[in-house]
Protein backbone atom coordinates (compact mmCIF):
# COMPACT_ATOMS: atom_id res chain seq x y z
CA UNK A 1 0.00 0.00 0.00
CA UNK A 2 0.88 3.68 0.03
CA UNK A 3 1.39 5.87 3.08
CA UNK A 4 0.14 9.43 2.76
CA UNK A 5 0.46 12.57 4.84
CA UNK A 6 -1.56 12.39 8.10
CA UNK A 7 -1.56 8.58 7.98
CA UNK A 8 -0.60 6.57 11.08
CA UNK A 9 2.14 4.06 10.36
CA UNK A 10 4.45 1.52 12.03
CA UNK A 11 8.17 2.32 12.03
CA UNK A 12 10.82 -0.28 12.87
CA UNK A 13 13.97 0.95 14.60
CA UNK A 14 15.04 -2.37 16.15
CA UNK A 15 14.66 -5.99 15.10
CA UNK A 16 13.75 -7.12 18.62
CA UNK A 17 11.75 -4.13 19.97
CA UNK A 18 8.11 -3.32 19.10
CA UNK A 19 7.28 -0.98 16.25
CA UNK A 20 7.14 2.78 16.74
CA UNK A 21 3.74 4.37 16.04
CA UNK A 22 3.96 7.72 14.26
CA UNK A 23 1.75 10.11 12.28
CA UNK A 24 3.22 11.41 9.03
CA UNK A 25 3.21 15.21 8.78
CA UNK A 26 5.48 15.71 5.76
CA UNK A 27 7.26 13.61 3.17
CA UNK A 28 10.51 15.15 1.95
CA UNK A 29 12.99 13.98 -0.62
CA UNK A 30 16.65 14.30 0.39
CA UNK A 31 19.60 15.25 -1.82
CA UNK A 32 20.63 11.63 -2.33
CA UNK A 33 17.15 10.64 -3.49
CA UNK A 34 15.87 9.01 -0.30
CA UNK A 35 12.51 9.88 1.24
CA UNK A 36 12.32 11.07 4.84
CA UNK A 37 9.10 11.44 6.82
CA UNK A 38 8.56 14.16 9.39
CA UNK A 39 6.39 12.46 11.98
CA UNK A 40 4.59 13.12 15.26
CA UNK A 41 5.59 10.72 18.05
CA UNK A 42 3.16 8.51 19.94
CA UNK A 43 4.29 6.63 23.04
CA UNK A 44 3.14 3.34 24.52
CA UNK A 45 2.61 2.54 28.19
CA UNK A 46 5.94 0.70 28.21
CA UNK A 47 7.71 3.91 27.12
CA UNK A 48 6.73 6.08 30.09
CA UNK A 49 7.59 5.85 33.79
CA UNK A 50 5.59 3.78 36.23
CA UNK A 51 4.44 6.86 38.17
CA UNK A 52 2.89 8.32 35.01
CA UNK A 53 1.19 4.99 34.27
CA UNK A 54 -0.46 5.13 37.68
CA UNK A 55 -1.52 8.73 36.95
CA UNK A 56 -3.04 7.69 33.62
CA UNK A 57 -4.97 4.85 35.26
CA UNK A 58 -6.27 7.26 37.90
CA UNK A 59 -7.41 9.70 35.21
CA UNK A 60 -9.18 6.91 33.31
CA UNK A 61 -10.97 5.82 36.46
CA UNK A 62 -12.13 9.36 37.22
CA UNK A 63 -13.43 9.83 33.68
CA UNK A 64 -15.29 6.54 33.90
CA UNK A 65 -16.91 7.56 37.19
CA UNK A 66 -17.96 10.98 35.85
CA UNK A 67 -19.34 9.65 32.61
CA UNK A 68 -23.00 8.76 32.71
CA UNK A 69 -23.11 7.07 29.29
CA UNK A 70 -20.28 4.61 29.76
CA UNK A 71 -21.40 1.18 28.64
CA UNK A 72 -20.79 -1.26 31.46
CA UNK A 73 -18.85 -4.22 30.08
CA UNK A 74 -17.42 -7.03 32.17
CA UNK A 75 -13.93 -7.48 30.78
CA UNK A 76 -11.90 -10.59 31.36
CA UNK A 77 -8.32 -10.47 32.62
CA UNK A 78 -7.08 -11.16 29.09
CA UNK A 79 -9.15 -8.31 27.61
CA UNK A 80 -7.99 -5.88 30.28
CA UNK A 81 -4.41 -6.94 29.62
CA UNK A 82 -4.69 -6.49 25.85
CA UNK A 83 -6.58 -3.20 26.18
CA UNK A 84 -3.51 -1.66 27.82
CA UNK A 85 -1.54 -2.47 24.68
CA UNK A 86 -3.98 -0.36 22.61
CA UNK A 87 -3.52 2.81 24.68
CA UNK A 88 -1.12 5.45 23.35
CA UNK A 89 -0.01 8.88 24.50
CA UNK A 90 0.17 11.77 22.05
CA UNK A 91 3.17 14.10 22.14
CA UNK A 92 4.13 17.41 20.53
CA UNK A 93 7.52 15.99 19.58
CA UNK A 94 8.54 15.74 15.93
CA UNK A 95 11.29 13.64 14.39
CA UNK A 96 12.48 12.61 10.94
CA UNK A 97 12.66 8.94 10.02
CA UNK A 98 13.57 7.22 6.74
CA UNK A 99 10.52 6.05 4.82
CA UNK A 100 12.19 2.66 4.19
CA UNK A 101 11.57 1.80 7.87
CA UNK A 102 7.77 1.93 7.45
CA UNK A 103 6.30 -1.53 8.10
CA UNK A 104 2.59 -0.89 7.68
CA UNK A 105 -0.35 1.36 8.51
CA UNK A 106 -2.50 1.56 11.62
CA UNK A 107 -5.31 3.70 13.04
CA UNK A 108 -5.15 6.01 16.08
CA UNK A 109 -8.20 7.87 17.38
CA UNK A 110 -9.10 10.05 20.33
CA UNK A 111 -10.83 7.96 22.99
CA UNK A 112 -14.58 8.18 22.53
CA UNK A 113 -16.37 7.77 25.85
CA UNK A 114 -19.66 6.87 24.17
CA UNK A 115 -18.24 3.75 22.51
CA UNK A 116 -17.46 0.44 24.11
CA UNK A 117 -13.79 -0.26 24.80
CA UNK A 118 -14.22 -3.66 23.15
CA UNK A 119 -14.53 -1.90 19.80
CA UNK A 120 -10.78 -1.22 19.92
CA UNK A 121 -9.96 -4.86 20.59
CA UNK A 122 -12.21 -6.13 17.83
CA UNK A 123 -10.32 -4.18 15.15
CA UNK A 124 -6.78 -4.99 14.10
CA UNK A 125 -4.11 -2.24 14.18
CA UNK A 126 -6.42 0.13 16.11
CA UNK A 127 -5.22 2.31 18.98
CA UNK A 128 -6.63 5.13 21.10
CA UNK A 129 -5.26 8.00 23.18
CA UNK A 130 -6.67 10.48 25.69
CA UNK A 131 -3.59 12.08 27.29
CA UNK A 132 -0.66 14.11 25.98
CA UNK A 133 2.86 13.11 27.08
CA UNK A 134 5.74 15.59 27.28
CA UNK A 135 9.00 13.61 26.95
CA UNK A 136 11.19 16.52 28.10
CA UNK A 137 9.17 17.42 31.23
CA UNK A 138 7.97 13.84 31.85
CA UNK A 139 4.36 14.99 32.39
CA UNK A 140 0.90 13.88 31.28
CA UNK A 141 -1.86 16.34 30.39
CA UNK A 142 -5.41 15.92 29.16
CA UNK A 143 -5.81 16.56 25.45
CA UNK A 144 -7.46 19.93 24.87
CA UNK A 145 -9.08 18.72 21.67
CA UNK A 146 -11.45 16.22 23.22
CA UNK A 147 -14.88 15.88 21.67
CA UNK A 148 -17.50 16.94 24.21
CA UNK A 149 -20.22 14.39 23.67
CA UNK A 150 -22.81 13.30 26.19
CA UNK A 151 -25.47 14.77 28.48
CA UNK A 152 -22.96 16.43 30.82
CA UNK A 153 -21.98 18.80 27.99
CA UNK A 154 -25.57 19.77 27.06
CA UNK A 155 -27.61 22.73 28.26
CA UNK A 156 -29.86 22.11 31.26
CA UNK A 157 -33.27 23.43 30.13
CA UNK A 158 -35.64 24.05 33.06
CA UNK A 159 -39.34 23.48 32.90
CA UNK A 160 -41.62 26.31 31.78
CA UNK A 161 -43.01 28.46 34.58
CA UNK A 162 -46.71 28.28 35.21
CA UNK A 163 -48.89 31.37 35.07
CA UNK A 164 -48.29 33.51 38.13
CA UNK A 165 -45.26 31.50 39.26
CA UNK A 166 -42.27 33.55 40.34
CA UNK A 167 -38.85 33.05 38.76
CA UNK A 168 -36.50 32.29 41.65
CA UNK A 169 -33.37 32.24 39.49
CA UNK A 170 -30.64 34.83 40.06
CA UNK A 171 -31.26 37.37 37.31
CA UNK A 172 -27.71 38.74 37.35
CA UNK A 173 -26.35 35.41 36.08
CA UNK A 174 -28.86 35.08 33.27
CA UNK A 175 -28.49 36.28 29.70
CA UNK A 176 -29.42 39.87 28.83
CA UNK A 177 -31.52 40.76 25.81
CA UNK A 178 -29.56 43.08 23.51
CA UNK A 179 -31.80 43.30 20.42
CA UNK A 180 -35.49 43.15 19.73
CA UNK A 181 -36.42 42.00 16.21
CA UNK A 182 -39.99 43.26 16.77
CA UNK A 183 -38.95 46.90 17.16
CA UNK A 184 -41.06 49.76 15.69
CA UNK A 185 -38.26 50.68 13.24
CA UNK A 186 -38.23 49.41 9.69
CA UNK A 187 -35.20 47.77 8.08
CA UNK A 188 -34.59 50.89 5.98
CA UNK A 189 -34.47 53.11 9.06
CA UNK A 190 -32.04 50.72 10.79
CA UNK A 191 -29.73 50.69 7.74
CA UNK A 192 -29.75 54.50 7.60
CA UNK A 193 -28.74 54.65 11.26
CA UNK A 194 -25.86 52.20 10.63
CA UNK A 195 -24.61 54.42 7.76
CA UNK A 196 -24.56 57.38 10.12
CA UNK A 197 -22.65 55.30 12.69
CA UNK A 198 -20.00 54.38 10.06
CA UNK A 199 -19.63 58.02 9.03
CA UNK A 200 -19.14 59.07 12.66
CA UNK A 201 -16.53 56.30 13.03
CA UNK A 202 -14.62 57.48 9.95
CA UNK A 203 -14.61 61.07 11.22
CA UNK A 204 -13.47 59.90 14.67
CA UNK A 205 -10.46 58.11 13.11
CA UNK A 206 -9.51 61.24 11.22
CA UNK A 207 -9.40 63.14 14.52
CA UNK A 208 -7.45 60.39 16.37
CA UNK A 209 -3.66 60.68 15.93
CA UNK A 210 -2.85 56.98 16.40
CA UNK A 211 -5.57 55.94 13.96
CA UNK A 212 -4.45 58.42 11.31
CA UNK A 213 -0.96 56.88 11.42
CA UNK A 214 -2.30 53.34 11.02
CA UNK A 215 -4.90 54.31 8.37
CA UNK A 216 -3.37 57.27 6.52
CA UNK A 217 -5.92 57.22 3.68
CA UNK A 218 -9.65 57.90 3.77
CA UNK A 219 -10.43 54.50 2.25
CA UNK A 220 -8.58 52.67 5.04
CA UNK A 221 -10.35 54.71 7.71
CA UNK A 222 -13.74 54.04 6.14
CA UNK A 223 -12.96 50.30 5.92
CA UNK A 224 -11.94 50.21 9.59
CA UNK A 225 -15.09 52.11 10.57
CA UNK A 226 -17.23 49.55 8.72
CA UNK A 227 -16.05 46.66 10.86
CA UNK A 228 -18.39 44.71 13.13
CA UNK A 229 -17.37 46.58 16.28
CA UNK A 230 -18.92 49.80 14.91
CA UNK A 231 -22.15 48.07 13.86
CA UNK A 232 -22.46 46.29 17.24
CA UNK A 233 -22.08 49.61 19.05
CA UNK A 234 -24.71 51.24 16.84
CA UNK A 235 -27.27 48.47 17.36
CA UNK A 236 -26.58 48.39 21.10
CA UNK A 237 -27.15 52.15 21.25
CA UNK A 238 -30.50 51.81 19.47
CA UNK A 239 -31.63 49.08 21.87
CA UNK A 240 -30.67 51.06 24.98
CA UNK A 241 -32.66 54.12 23.76
CA UNK A 242 -35.78 52.07 22.97
CA UNK A 243 -35.20 52.40 19.22
CA UNK A 244 -35.58 56.22 19.30
CA UNK A 245 -33.47 57.47 16.35
CA UNK A 246 -33.09 61.08 17.51
CA UNK A 247 -31.96 60.05 20.99
CA UNK A 248 -29.56 57.40 19.63
CA UNK A 249 -27.93 59.80 17.12
CA UNK A 250 -27.27 62.35 19.85
CA UNK A 251 -25.40 59.66 21.82
CA UNK A 252 -23.10 58.86 18.84
CA UNK A 253 -21.62 62.37 19.04
CA UNK A 254 -21.38 63.37 22.73
CA UNK A 255 -19.84 66.61 24.04
CA UNK A 256 -16.27 65.28 24.00
CA UNK A 257 -16.33 64.38 20.33
CA UNK A 258 -17.43 61.45 18.15
CA UNK A 259 -17.30 57.94 19.60
CA UNK A 260 -14.36 55.80 18.35
CA UNK A 261 -14.84 52.01 18.47
CA UNK A 262 -11.82 49.81 17.72
CA UNK A 263 -11.58 46.01 17.75
CA UNK A 264 -8.58 43.72 18.28
CA UNK A 265 -7.47 44.04 14.68
CA UNK A 266 -6.94 47.78 15.16
CA UNK A 267 -5.60 47.58 18.70
CA UNK A 268 -2.73 45.23 17.87
CA UNK A 269 0.53 46.66 16.57
CA UNK A 270 2.44 45.32 13.56
CA UNK A 271 5.07 43.65 15.78
CA UNK A 272 2.37 41.90 17.81
CA UNK A 273 0.74 40.68 14.60
CA UNK A 274 4.09 39.24 13.44
CA UNK A 275 4.56 37.46 16.77
CA UNK A 276 1.08 36.00 16.49
CA UNK A 277 1.72 34.63 12.99
CA UNK A 278 5.01 33.11 14.13
CA UNK A 279 3.31 31.47 17.12
CA UNK A 280 0.46 30.20 14.96
CA UNK A 281 3.00 28.56 12.64
CA UNK A 282 4.63 26.80 15.58
CA UNK A 283 1.71 25.82 17.83
CA UNK A 284 -1.30 25.91 15.53
CA UNK A 285 -4.53 26.85 17.30
CA UNK A 286 -3.17 26.12 20.78
CA UNK A 287 -3.94 29.60 22.12
CA UNK A 288 -2.80 28.82 25.66
CA UNK A 289 0.73 28.04 24.46
CA UNK A 290 0.67 31.06 22.13
CA UNK A 291 -0.18 33.34 25.04
CA UNK A 292 2.34 31.74 27.39
CA UNK A 293 5.37 31.77 25.05
CA UNK A 294 4.73 34.67 22.67
CA UNK A 295 2.06 37.12 23.92
CA UNK A 296 1.86 36.97 27.73
CA UNK A 297 0.59 40.58 27.98
CA UNK A 298 -2.53 39.72 25.95
CA UNK A 299 -5.58 38.05 27.39
CA UNK A 300 -6.79 34.74 26.02
CA UNK A 301 -10.02 36.35 24.87
CA UNK A 302 -8.10 39.01 22.96
CA UNK A 303 -5.96 36.39 21.18
CA UNK A 304 -8.96 34.30 20.14
CA UNK A 305 -10.86 37.35 18.85
CA UNK A 306 -7.81 38.49 16.89
CA UNK A 307 -7.43 35.03 15.33
CA UNK A 308 -10.94 34.99 13.88
CA UNK A 309 -10.59 38.57 12.65
CA UNK A 310 -7.17 37.78 11.16
CA UNK A 311 -8.75 34.94 9.14
CA UNK A 312 -10.86 37.52 7.29
CA UNK A 313 -7.85 39.55 6.10
CA UNK A 314 -5.89 39.36 2.86
CA UNK A 315 -2.81 38.35 4.88
CA UNK A 316 -4.45 35.07 5.82
CA UNK A 317 -5.53 34.42 2.22
CA UNK A 318 -1.97 34.98 0.96
CA UNK A 319 -0.46 32.64 3.54
CA UNK A 320 -3.02 30.00 2.72
CA UNK A 321 -2.12 30.21 -0.98
CA UNK A 322 1.60 29.95 -0.21
CA UNK A 323 1.06 26.87 1.94
CA UNK A 324 -1.08 25.27 -0.73
CA UNK A 325 1.61 25.90 -3.37
CA UNK A 326 4.28 24.52 -1.04
CA UNK A 327 2.19 21.44 -0.35
CA UNK A 328 1.76 20.86 -4.08
CA UNK A 329 5.53 20.74 -4.54
CA UNK A 330 5.99 18.14 -1.77
CA UNK A 331 5.41 14.41 -1.92
CA UNK A 332 1.86 13.31 -1.33
CA UNK A 333 2.47 9.65 -0.60
CA UNK A 334 5.13 6.98 -0.49
CA UNK A 335 4.83 3.36 -1.54
CA UNK A 336 5.32 0.76 1.21
CA UNK A 337 6.87 -2.40 -0.28
CA UNK A 338 6.37 -5.79 1.31
CA UNK A 339 9.19 -6.36 3.80
CA UNK A 340 10.49 -9.92 3.36
CA UNK A 341 13.95 -9.74 4.90
CA UNK A 342 14.54 -12.38 7.62
CA UNK A 343 14.53 -11.15 11.18
CA UNK A 344 17.75 -11.75 13.15
CA UNK A 345 15.63 -13.11 16.01
CA UNK A 346 14.40 -16.06 13.97
CA UNK A 347 15.41 -19.39 15.48
CA UNK A 348 16.94 -21.69 12.92
CA UNK A 349 15.84 -25.30 13.32
CA UNK A 350 18.72 -26.84 11.35
CA UNK A 351 21.73 -25.06 12.76
CA UNK A 352 24.68 -27.41 12.51
CA UNK A 353 27.17 -25.25 14.36
CA UNK A 354 28.24 -27.01 17.57
CA UNK A 355 28.59 -25.03 20.75
CA UNK A 356 31.48 -25.31 23.15
CA UNK A 357 31.07 -27.26 26.37
CA UNK A 358 32.92 -26.67 29.61
CA UNK A 359 34.58 -29.90 30.70
CA UNK A 360 37.09 -32.43 29.51
CA UNK A 361 34.53 -34.86 28.10
CA UNK A 362 32.49 -32.32 26.06
CA UNK A 363 30.73 -33.49 22.91
CA UNK A 364 28.98 -31.62 20.08
CA UNK A 365 26.23 -29.43 21.43
CA UNK A 366 23.63 -27.54 19.45
CA UNK A 367 23.45 -23.85 20.35
CA UNK A 368 19.69 -23.77 20.31
CA UNK A 369 19.03 -27.24 21.67
CA UNK A 370 17.82 -25.81 24.97
CA UNK A 371 14.95 -24.04 23.18
CA UNK A 372 13.67 -27.22 21.52
CA UNK A 373 10.49 -28.28 23.24
CA UNK A 374 9.90 -24.96 25.02
CA UNK A 375 6.41 -23.52 24.67
CA UNK A 376 5.59 -20.00 23.48
CA UNK A 377 5.96 -17.46 26.29
CA UNK A 378 2.76 -15.71 25.22
CA UNK A 379 0.16 -18.29 24.16
CA UNK A 380 1.95 -21.41 25.49
CA UNK A 381 1.59 -23.28 22.22
CA UNK A 382 4.30 -25.94 21.61
CA UNK A 383 4.04 -25.86 17.79
CA UNK A 384 4.65 -23.09 15.24
CA UNK A 385 5.98 -22.91 11.70
CA UNK A 386 8.49 -20.26 12.83
CA UNK A 387 9.96 -19.36 16.22
CA UNK A 388 11.58 -16.13 17.39
CA UNK A 389 13.94 -15.64 20.31
CA UNK A 390 12.57 -13.10 22.78
CA UNK A 391 13.93 -11.42 25.88
CA UNK A 392 17.45 -11.57 27.34
CA UNK A 393 19.62 -14.38 25.93
CA UNK A 394 20.12 -16.04 29.30
CA UNK A 395 16.35 -16.45 29.72
CA UNK A 396 16.16 -18.55 26.51
CA UNK A 397 12.53 -17.58 25.80
CA UNK A 398 10.80 -17.79 22.45
CA UNK A 399 7.58 -16.69 20.75
CA UNK A 400 5.54 -18.30 18.02
CA UNK A 401 4.93 -16.53 14.72
CA UNK A 402 1.53 -15.02 15.60
CA UNK A 403 2.66 -13.87 19.06
CA UNK A 404 5.79 -12.34 17.54
CA UNK A 405 3.63 -10.22 15.21
CA UNK A 406 1.46 -9.23 18.20
CA UNK A 407 4.60 -8.26 20.15
CA UNK A 408 5.91 -6.10 17.30
CA UNK A 409 2.59 -4.31 16.76
CA UNK A 410 1.22 -3.94 20.29
CA UNK A 411 4.35 -4.10 22.46
CA UNK A 412 3.25 -6.88 24.83
CA UNK A 413 2.25 -10.51 25.21
CA UNK A 414 -1.21 -11.83 24.43
CA UNK A 415 -1.77 -13.51 27.78
CA UNK A 416 -1.38 -11.84 31.20
CA UNK A 417 1.52 -13.17 33.29
CA UNK A 418 1.86 -13.83 37.01
CA UNK A 419 3.58 -10.48 37.44
CA UNK A 420 0.58 -8.40 36.39
CA UNK A 421 -0.39 -5.64 38.76
CA UNK A 422 -3.89 -7.01 39.38
CA UNK A 423 -2.63 -10.35 40.65
CA UNK A 424 0.13 -8.82 42.69
CA UNK A 425 -2.24 -6.45 44.43
CA UNK A 426 -4.20 -9.35 45.91
CA UNK A 427 -1.20 -11.46 46.95
CA UNK A 428 1.27 -8.93 48.31
CA UNK A 429 0.95 -6.53 51.25
CA UNK A 430 0.56 -2.78 50.81
CA UNK A 431 4.07 -1.98 52.06
CA UNK A 432 5.50 -3.79 49.02
CA UNK A 433 3.80 -1.51 46.54
CA UNK A 434 7.14 -0.23 45.23
CA UNK A 435 8.13 -3.80 44.42
CA UNK A 436 4.78 -4.45 42.77
CA UNK A 437 4.97 -1.37 40.58
CA UNK A 438 8.48 -2.24 39.47
CA UNK A 439 7.45 -5.75 38.50
CA UNK A 440 4.36 -4.53 36.67
CA UNK A 441 6.62 -2.14 34.78
CA UNK A 442 8.72 -5.06 33.59
CA UNK A 443 5.65 -7.07 32.77
CA UNK A 444 4.20 -4.17 30.77
CA UNK A 445 7.40 -3.91 28.79
CA UNK A 446 7.15 -7.58 27.99
CA UNK A 447 10.41 -8.52 29.68
CA UNK A 448 10.36 -11.99 31.23
CA UNK A 449 10.53 -11.85 35.02
CA UNK A 450 11.25 -14.92 37.09
CA UNK A 451 9.59 -14.51 40.46
CA UNK A 452 11.57 -16.32 43.17
CA UNK A 453 9.30 -15.26 46.00
CA UNK A 454 11.73 -12.68 47.31
CA UNK A 455 10.85 -8.99 46.83
CA UNK A 456 14.54 -8.13 46.67
CA UNK A 457 15.12 -10.40 43.70
CA UNK A 458 12.20 -8.78 41.84
CA UNK A 459 13.69 -5.30 41.88
CA UNK A 460 17.05 -6.32 40.45
CA UNK A 461 18.07 -5.60 36.89
CA UNK A 462 16.97 -7.82 34.08
CA UNK A 463 20.30 -9.66 33.74
CA UNK A 464 20.79 -10.22 37.48
CA UNK A 465 20.18 -13.60 39.11
CA UNK A 466 20.77 -15.32 42.45
CA UNK A 467 22.79 -18.58 42.37
CA UNK A 468 22.07 -20.83 45.34
CA UNK A 469 24.71 -23.58 45.44
CA UNK A 470 24.19 -26.88 47.25
CA UNK A 471 26.72 -28.65 49.44
CA UNK A 472 27.41 -31.16 46.66
CA UNK A 473 28.17 -28.33 44.24
CA UNK A 474 30.63 -26.81 46.69
CA UNK A 475 32.24 -30.22 47.19
CA UNK A 476 32.53 -30.73 43.42
CA UNK A 477 34.39 -27.43 43.09
CA UNK A 478 37.10 -28.73 45.42
CA UNK A 479 37.25 -32.37 44.34
CA UNK A 480 36.90 -31.94 40.54
CA UNK A 481 39.11 -28.91 39.95
CA UNK A 482 40.92 -30.47 36.98
CA UNK A 483 37.75 -31.17 35.00
CA UNK A 484 35.66 -28.21 36.11
CA UNK A 485 38.23 -25.47 35.42
CA UNK A 486 36.27 -22.65 36.99
CA UNK A 487 38.30 -19.78 35.49
CA UNK A 488 37.72 -20.97 31.93
CA UNK A 489 34.02 -21.53 32.68
CA UNK A 490 33.63 -18.05 34.20
CA UNK A 491 34.88 -16.46 30.97
CA UNK A 492 32.05 -18.21 29.07
CA UNK A 493 29.04 -18.08 31.40
CA UNK A 494 26.46 -19.15 28.82
CA UNK A 495 28.29 -22.29 27.69
CA UNK A 496 26.91 -25.34 29.55
CA UNK A 497 29.12 -27.42 31.86
CA UNK A 498 29.67 -31.09 31.15
CA UNK A 499 28.01 -32.57 34.21
CA UNK A 500 28.69 -36.15 33.09
CA UNK A 501 32.44 -35.61 33.25
CA UNK A 502 32.14 -34.02 36.70
CA UNK A 503 30.12 -36.96 38.03
CA UNK A 504 32.58 -39.49 36.60
CA UNK A 505 35.59 -37.83 38.18
CA UNK A 506 33.82 -37.47 41.53
CA UNK A 507 32.96 -41.19 41.52
CA UNK A 508 36.63 -42.08 40.91
CA UNK A 509 37.81 -39.72 43.64
CA UNK A 510 35.22 -41.11 46.05
CA UNK A 511 36.49 -44.66 45.51
CA UNK A 512 40.06 -43.54 46.22
CA UNK A 513 39.00 -41.83 49.43
CA UNK A 514 37.07 -44.92 50.52
CA UNK A 515 40.21 -47.13 50.05
CA UNK A 516 42.52 -44.66 51.83
CA UNK A 517 40.62 -42.91 54.55
CA UNK A 518 41.76 -39.44 55.44
CA UNK A 519 43.97 -38.99 58.47
CA UNK A 520 42.22 -37.20 61.25
CA UNK A 521 44.22 -34.28 62.56
CA UNK A 522 45.05 -34.54 66.27
CA UNK A 523 43.48 -32.08 68.57
CA UNK A 524 45.55 -29.44 70.32
CA UNK A 525 46.95 -30.43 73.75
CA UNK A 526 45.99 -28.42 76.82
CA UNK A 527 48.22 -25.61 78.11
CA UNK A 528 49.32 -27.55 81.24
CA UNK A 529 50.90 -30.30 79.10
CA UNK A 530 52.81 -27.71 77.05
CA UNK A 531 54.20 -26.00 80.21
CA UNK A 532 55.29 -29.37 81.66
CA UNK A 533 57.11 -30.24 78.43
CA UNK A 534 58.98 -26.90 78.38
CA UNK A 535 60.15 -27.45 82.02
CA UNK A 536 61.64 -30.85 81.16
CA UNK A 537 63.18 -29.64 77.88
CA UNK A 538 64.47 -26.11 78.44
CA UNK A 539 65.31 -23.96 75.43
CA UNK A 540 68.98 -23.75 74.29
CA UNK A 541 70.47 -20.26 74.40
CA UNK A 542 71.86 -19.21 71.02
CA UNK A 543 75.34 -17.71 70.78
CA UNK A 544 75.13 -14.17 69.53
CA UNK A 545 78.41 -12.75 68.12
CA UNK A 546 79.00 -9.12 69.13
CA UNK A 547 81.59 -7.07 67.24
CA UNK A 548 83.15 -3.82 68.46
CA UNK A 549 82.86 -0.98 65.97
CA UNK A 550 86.07 0.71 64.80
CA UNK A 551 87.11 3.35 62.36
CA UNK A 552 88.59 0.81 59.95
CA UNK A 553 85.81 -1.67 60.16
CA UNK A 554 82.58 -1.14 58.31
CA UNK A 555 79.50 0.17 60.08
CA UNK A 556 78.11 -1.89 62.91
CA UNK A 557 75.84 -4.69 61.86
CA UNK A 558 72.37 -5.08 63.23
CA UNK A 559 72.16 -7.03 66.46
CA UNK A 560 68.97 -8.67 65.32
CA UNK A 561 69.30 -11.74 63.15
CA UNK A 562 68.51 -11.06 59.51
CA UNK A 563 65.16 -12.30 58.33
CA UNK A 564 64.95 -15.12 55.89
CA UNK A 565 64.44 -13.83 52.31
CA UNK A 566 64.62 -17.20 50.70
CA UNK A 567 60.97 -17.20 49.64
CA UNK A 568 59.80 -13.79 48.42
CA UNK A 569 56.09 -12.97 48.22
CA UNK A 570 54.02 -10.22 46.68
CA UNK A 571 53.65 -8.33 49.95
CA UNK A 572 56.65 -6.03 49.64
CA UNK A 573 58.94 -8.93 48.63
CA UNK A 574 58.68 -10.39 52.16
CA UNK A 575 57.51 -13.74 53.34
CA UNK A 576 54.44 -14.48 55.42
CA UNK A 577 56.28 -14.95 58.74
CA UNK A 578 57.92 -11.54 58.45
CA UNK A 579 54.60 -9.76 57.93
CA UNK A 580 53.07 -11.57 60.88
CA UNK A 581 56.01 -10.70 63.19
CA UNK A 582 57.19 -14.29 63.85
CA UNK A 583 60.85 -13.69 63.00
CA UNK A 584 60.92 -10.53 65.06
CA UNK A 585 59.42 -12.31 68.06
CA UNK A 586 62.05 -15.07 67.83
CA UNK A 587 64.90 -12.58 67.76
CA UNK A 588 63.52 -10.50 70.61
CA UNK A 589 63.10 -13.68 72.68
CA UNK A 590 66.74 -14.56 72.05
CA UNK A 591 67.95 -11.09 73.10
CA UNK A 592 65.97 -11.22 76.33
CA UNK A 593 67.24 -14.68 77.15
CA UNK A 594 70.81 -13.49 76.51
Amino acid sequence: GAAQVHHYVYFENSSSNPYLIRRIEELNKTANGNVEAKVVCFYRRRDISNSLIMLADKHAKEVEEESETTIEVDLTDKQKHQLKHRELFLSRQYESLPATHIRGKCSVALLNETESVLSYLEKEDTFFYSLVYDPSLKTLLADKGEIRVGPRYQADVPDMLAEGELDDREQAKLEVKVWDPDSPLTDRQIDQFLVVARAVGTFARALDCSSSVRQPSLHMSAAAASRDITLFHAMDTLHKHNYDLSSAISVLVPLGGPVLCRDEMEEWSASEASLFEEALEKYGKDFNDIRQDFLPWKSLTSIIEYYYMWKTTDRYVQQKRLKAAEAESKLKQVYIPTYNKPNPNQISSNSGKPAAVNGAMGASYQAQASLIGRACESCYTPQSHQWYSWGPPNMQCRLCASCWIYWKKYGGLKMPTQTDEDKLSSSQPAEESHVRTHMSRQATQGTPVRNTGSPKSAVKTRQAFFLHTTCWTKLARQVCKNTLRLRQAARRPFVPINCAAIKAEYADRHCEVAGNPLKIKSTRKPLSCIIGYLEIHPAVKPNVIRSTPSLQSPSAKRLLAPSNHSSLSILGKRNYTHHNGLDGMKTIFCCFSD
